[in-house]
Parts: structure tokens; C-alpha cells; sequence
């Protein structure tokens, strides 16, 4: 059995309008030189009973006969059947912001990052969290948001397109119906608090990398025009997203576990060991005597228990002909596609 990241399906992807790309295939094509019927499918971990959305590719390499990775019955749970009760809220500058403009109820399912609009999206700005914005801030913001990763901004400055343009006082007019003074007061203040950045665009350029090979890299621009722009971070925040105990948790990331919070009582906290265990299938009683940050490490990289267990159930009971329903006669079964593996 086999485990993998979703990406491994179109990677190295020839064409736009294949299916695999040639990693996966090279994988597929070497197990059957080795030997192995093989069948793979990508499953996501919320349909195996845990309120975790944890999609990862599942390769089975078996003897003598294919065995399907189709046909298991959905289980789905919510996230609240995987909580604790009346634990220690945060006492962060963060989280007092959020309850001091939220009730705790209307965070459900919010992120909380700078880099995009949108209304499941609260920004560092809607809340204070470097210092006080008025509502005409707010709102220039918002459209410097909403404009500055359309195409014609790198069209006009003569470089590649990067994702969120620095915009000059006279590009963000167009946009912002108001005098230049004006939006430059508001802009200065805004880069003053943390809120904007003041920088050259960057251009994608080849350079040396510290061991000397040449790479492609950004590469601040100084012959273009400075111009205003989101500082985004997500990462950077204490919280960067709230659950909703209704749903399920997104993907358990090393790097961003820690940032994930829940609703307790009217305060807000980090999820504990106990349920990020849960959520990846362990049972109450296992038991990880390492320390927080490397739980997080590990529980951002493991597999989930029940979906490695629903399949190795169902390789048992080809095994020993309980169910030969499992049994497919094929060349392979994909999810997408069948491939000839004899090319």
C-alpha cells in the first residue's frame, strides 16, 4: 500500500489535456514490471469517519489479483463529535481582536489572512490588529485587494505577472475616484501602521543561488516605479483560521496546525493533542510523548487510521475469499482513466 500526496496525479503533467502526469505513471508502469496488479484512487479521509478533509492518493500492489478501491460506504461525522469541552482559552492580542468585533458563533468557518478579498475572509485591518483603520481605510483597501492582481498592471510596468502588484498613487486613481493627495494620505498611513508595503515590483530574472547554479527568482525591480501594496500574511497571525464544529477540519498541515482554532465556551483556542488524534484516527488511549511542535510535525504528515485500515480490510478479505465482490478483472483500474501499461 501505497500514500501520496494529490498533486502526485498530474505531476509532471505533459499536456493540458492529460489525465496523469508521467510521475504517477512511472510508478504504476515499475510496480507492474515488479510484478504487482495495481489499482489506485484518491480518497479523502472525511468519508472514512473522521471530521478531517484529508484527500491523498492510495496505490495497492497485489499478486494475483486486482483488488478495487471503490465502492466504500461513506461515513461522515462533524467536527464537534471530535471535541473537548471547557479547555484554556488563548489569551492573545489576536483573539481578543476577533471577539472584540465577532461573536464567537459568526467566526465559524472564517480564515483570518490579508492576502485575499472575500466574505469568509477577515483581514488583519477589519479588526485593528496593527493599530485603527477608519472605514474609508477599509475601503481602499478592500479595492487595492480586488484590483491589484489584474494582468495589466505587469503589462504597463513591462515585467512578468506577479500575484499582487505594488500600485502607484496614479494606477490605484483609476480605481479610487478621489484626489491623489488624498489617497496618498490615506496610503502613507496605512504603510506607517503595517497594513501596505512601499517597494518596487518584482520581476522573475535569472540569478545565483548561494551553492552558484542559476535560478529563476523575484527580483525587486529598482528602474520601475515604487508602488503601494498588501502586506500578506497568514502565517504570520496567531490564528489563521476558525472551525466550524458543523463541518469538517481542512488538511492538518505541520506548519499551520498550530494556527487553527476552535470555539470554547466564548473564547477561542488552539486544538488540543487529544483531538488532532482523533482527527487523524488514533484512539484516546495512544499516546505521543514527544513535544507540541513535533505532534504537530508528525500529525501533519501521517496517514489516517481508518482509511489504511478500510483498505487493508478489504486486501484481507480478498485474501481469504470472503468478499471477491472487491475482485476486478482488469489491466488496471484508475480513477480517471485506464492506462496500457505495456507502452
Amino acid at each position: 500500500i501505497l500514500e501520496n500526496v494529490e498533486g502526485l496525479i498530474r505531476h509532471d503533467i505533459q499536456n493540458k489535456s492529460d489525465k496523469l502526469g508521467r510521475t504517477l505513471q512511472v510508478i504504476l508502469k515499475t510496480l507492474k514490471r515488479l510484478g504487482y496488479k495495481v489499482t489506485w484512487k484518491l480518497l479523502d479521509s472525511s468519508n472514512f469517519g473522521v471530521a478531517q478533509s484529508r484527500k491523498r492518493v492510495f496505490i495497492v500492489g497485489t499478486r494475483d489479483k486486482f483488488v478495487t478501491l471503490d465502492g466504500f460506504t461513506p461515513v461522515r461525522k462533524s467536527l464537534k463529535e471530535f471535541m473537548q469541552r471547557g479547555l484554556k482559552p488563548l489569551d492573545s492580542d489576536i483573539a481578543a481582536k476577533l471577539l472584540e468585533h465577532y461573536k464567537p458563533e459568526d467566526l465559524y468557518g472564517l480564515s483570518v489572512k490579508d492576502k485575499r478579498g472575500g466574505s469568509n475572509n477577515i483581514h488583519s485591518w477589519d479588526i485593528g490588529l496593527k493599530g485603527p483603520t477608519t472605514e474609508e481605510q477599509r475601503d481602499l483597501l478592500k479595492a487595492i485587494i480586488l484590483n491589484r492582481r489584474n494582468k495589466k498592471w505587469a503589462a504597463g510596468k513591462g515585467i512578468k505577472w506577479m500575484d499582487g502588484m505594488p500600485l502607484t498613487v496614479k494606477e490605484i486613481s483609476t480605481f479610487w475616484p478621489d484626489k491623489p493627495k488624498r489617497i496618498k494620505e490615506l496610503l502613507d498611513d496605512l504603510t506607517k501602521k503595517g497594513y501596505l508595503s512601499y517597494e518596487h515590483p518584482k520581476d522573475l530574472m535569472k540569478v545565483n543561488s548561494p551553492t552558484g547554479k542559476a535560478v529563476m527568482a523575484r527580483v525587486p525591480r529598482e528602474d520601475v516605479e515604487k508602488g503601494y501594496n498588501i502586506v500578506a500574511g497568514k502565517l504570520s497571525f496567531g490564528i489563521s483560521k476558525i472551525l466550524d464544529p458543523r463541518g469538517v477540519c481542512p488538511t492538518l498541515v505541520a506548519t499551520d496546525v498550530e494556527r487553527l482554532a476552535v470555539v470554547d465556551k466564548g473564547g477561542l483556542r488552539r486544538l488540543s493533542t487529544k483531538e488532532l488524534l482523533r482527527l487523524s484516527g488514533f484512539p484516546d488511549e495512544f499516546k505521543l510523548p514527544v513535544k507540541k511542535l513535533e505532534i504537530y510535525d508528525l500529525l501533519g504528515n501521517t496517514v489516517v487510521v481508518p482509511v489504511i485500515k478500510s483498505i487493508g480490510e478489504r486486501l484481507l478479505d480478498v485474501v481469504e475469499n470472503k468478499q471477491t465482490k472487491w475482485v476486478v478483472d482488469s489491466a488496471g483500474i484508475h480513477e480517471q482513466q485506464v492506462l496500457d501499461l505495456d507502452q
